[in-house]
């Protein structure tokens, strides 16, 4: 008999430690290679971990919500105590007449002993061609597949179906705001608070004690505080504004959101906010260089590419992730593109990779209401834009004051790398999209 460790492995670039989120075996469980062991959360994403072995579990070395480093010992394996055929999924059960569905094995294979998963929503595939982990997140997205319009060879459902399906029963905005609970904390007063305790027939210390609550520093908010402590002092940020007439982009958003070309694709403003950061850092490439320390001195990396970043408050926290080479894509590709990165952020799922690499960042903070504002600059950038709040207002139009759609684009940036009219010229491009998006067509 065999004993095997298995450490936590480095996931993503530079990784130092993760938290074990969720363990998905327990001590007796057999395992075959690839199963699924746990959940763990790094700083920058949720991260399913494999089995390297085949075998029987012996031995869970660290607790849910432990933070471990790398190559720490976190579970034991016995490797040779029972021979275990790599993890084929079971043929789905409305398969009628033995027939297999593409990516589906036969019905052989070694038996688990893992636990039962958590019961999801039943849903209907009957007849519908998807691949395994396709239908997992069907699954896990609450798809039902025979509702999704499939676009892959032969009448196969592709992951881009299911997702750009899943989007339209959501609000597109940059990320899902984090849900509030119906009744806010009910704060006593400081000096009232012994009083009031007494009142509830509460002791005082017990009183005290329920006013504060302690929430550890880690993960997702502990990555973000050491990026945003490292930007705000060492990037001298200056941030300019525009408020702008955005009218016409709220008819060309009405207008694609009709299309049949864009049946299964959510469109929002922000995909016009996008097309136009592109196009104005285009003409003015410094907004998407950066300032680089080098041993003896220092230089400006300035990217005749544009990775787009779009910042995300998740339930986990704030995530950027960006869209790799978002200057090739046309509208349509954009607009999958950040489908794509809203659900996925939204379910955690969202890779270090997909967050590495970012050149130029948009903040969506009028989802929140929010007219303005004064961002900090993503580190490793030199300019972030925010996009405020569209809503009507009074505008004087060819002498006469009308109701229009109005808004407000704020951009910092980082003064070492952008002067003055370079950041002015750069917004005022942004903005004159937004009043006319026909300029983009060029």
């Amino acid at each position: 008999m065999s004993t095997q460790n298995f450490n936590l492995p480095d996931v993503g670039e530079g990784l130092t430690e993760a938290e074990i989120v969720t363990w998905k075996v327990a001590p007796g469980d057999t395992v075959a290679i690839n199963d699924v062991i746990c959940e763990i959360e790094t700083a920058k994403s949720l991260v399913e971990l494999p089995s390297p072995h085949a075998g029987i579990v012996g031995e869970l070395l660290v607790g849910e919500g432990t933070t471990v480093e790398v190559g720490s010992p976190i579970i034991t394996f016995v490797t040779d105590a029972v021979d275990v055929a790599p993890a084929a999924p079971a043929p789905a059960a409305e398969e009628a007449g033995g027939s297999v569905l593409v990516g589906y094995g036969t019905g052989g294979g070694a038996t688990s002993r893992r636990r039962k998963p958590p019961e999801r929503p039943v849903l209907s595939s009957v007849g519908v061609i998807a691949k395994p982990p396709i239908r997992k997140l069907a699954r896990d997205l609450g798809v039902d597949l025979t509702a999704v319009t499939a676009t892959g060879g032969d009448g196969e459902v592709t992951r881009d179906d299911v997702m750009n399906h899943a989007s339209q029963a959501s609000v597109f905005r940059n990320i899902q705001t984090p849900e509030w609970g119906d009744v806010r904390e009910e704060t006593v007063p400081a000096p009232h608070a012994a009083a009031a305790g007494i009142a509830r027939g509460v002791a005082p210390s017990t009183a005290s004690e329920d006013r504060t609550e302690s929430i550890p520093v880690k993960g997702v908010r502990k990555a973000t505080s050491s990026a945003m402590v490292q930007s705000a002092y060492s990037a001298p940020h200056v941030t300019v504004w525009k408020e702008i007439d955005a009218s016409r982009t709220m008819e060309l958003v009405k207008r694609l959101k009709a299309s049949p070309d864009y049946a299964e694709i959510r469109v929002s403003p922000l995909l016009i906010m996008a097309r136009a950061v592109i196009w104005a850092a285009r003409r003015t490439p410094m907004v998407n260089a950066a300032w680089v320390d080098k041993d003896g001195g220092a230089e400006i990396a300035v990217r005749h590419y544009v990775n787009l970043g779009i910042a995300a408050a998740t339930p986990r926290g704030l995530l950027v992730p960006n869209i790799k080479d978002a200057q090739d894509l046309g509208m349509k590709d954009l607009a999958r593109a950040l489908n794509r990165l809203t659900l996925t952020a939204r379910e955690g799922k969202t890779t270090p990779a997909d967050q590495q690499g970012g050149t130029i960042t948009i903040t969506n903070i009028g989802v929140f209401g929010m007219d303005a504002g004064t961002p900090i600059i993503n580190p490793g950038e030199a300019g972030i834009v925010a996009l405020g709040t569209i809503s009507q207002k009074p505008w004087v139009v060819d002498g006469e004051v009308r109701p229009r759609w109005v808004t407000t684009v704020a951009g910092s940036f980082d003064h070492r790398v952008v002067d003055g009219d370079g950041m002015s010229r750069f917004i005022a491009d942004v903005a004159s999209i937004l009043e006319e998006p026909a300029l983009l067509v060029d």
